[in-house]
């Protein structure tokens, strides 16, 4: 019976259609894990040139998420799980994936985080504290630097050192940032407060924010 039940409801019909994406990404690992570091890295530039040509981000996302899968596993060791590349599926469609303590959603922030860069729009992970904004990029950060993008911290190492408006201006034309709530909010109110352009740290959230940049939002929740 509960078996039967499983079948009405909308998650069921949901994983059904994710797990079909997850077979196309599975059915490309043997291709990606046969090409060279050189051939991996000119995915990128190939990837942008297909947008740029009318693809869309859905259409890339099998690509895309097996090309990430593999340089995870050259540059960091480590393979994302099926799982894993679902709860990346989701993220990229705008939904909230739960994944508990321990089941890798700093890796699995990758392939969300590679694919919607590709825009050039950029790509923003926020998480609750410095501390895993600071961790988490510099872990994460060989993965994209090895595809060719740039990845800053949103929030200073050492709290104490005041950032330029240049250096400001910089992290927020990367390809990703890795950021918190609060540093971004504050970033956001002192640019709208800017009594000039040339006075505007950011240079990207004189408009509102939403019409800049894609905003990839990832909340890191700490345990209970």
């Amino acid at each position: 019976m509960t078996k039967l039940k499983a079948y009405f409801t909308l998650d069921y019909y949901r994983l059904k259609r994710i797990g079909k994406i997850l077979d196309q990404i599975n059915a490309l690992e043997a291709t990606f894990q046969a090409m060279t570091d050189e051939e991996l890295q000119a995915k990128t530039p190939e990837f942008r040139e297909r947008l740029a040509q009318g693809a869309s981000l859905d259409a890339l996302l099998p690509e895309a998420y097996a090309l990430v899968r593999e340089v995870d596993r050259r540059v960091l060791g480590k393979f994302p799980y099926d799982v894993q590349v679902i709860g990346a599926i989701v993220l990229h469609e705008g939904n909230l994936a739960e994944m508990k303590t321990g089941e890798g959603k700093t890796l699995t922030a990758t392939m969300p985080l590679y694919l919607n860069a590709l825009s050039g729009q950029g790509a923003m992970l926020i998480t609750t504290n410095d501390y895993l904004a600071l961790r988490d990029a510099d872990e994460m950060a060989p993965v994209y630097r090895f595809l060719g993008l740039t990845v800053a911290k949103g929030v200073p190492e050492d709290p104490k050192k005041k950032v330029s408006t240049t250096e400001k201006k910089a992290i927020y034309q990367s390809d990703i940032i890795y950021t918190t709530n609060s540093a971004l909010g504050f970033d956001y109110l002192i640019d709208n407060l800017a009594p000039s352009l040339e006075k505007n740290t950011c240079g990207l959230f004189i408009m509102p924010l939403w019409t800049k940049r894609m905003l990839f939002c990832w909340i890191l929740l700490r345990p209970l």
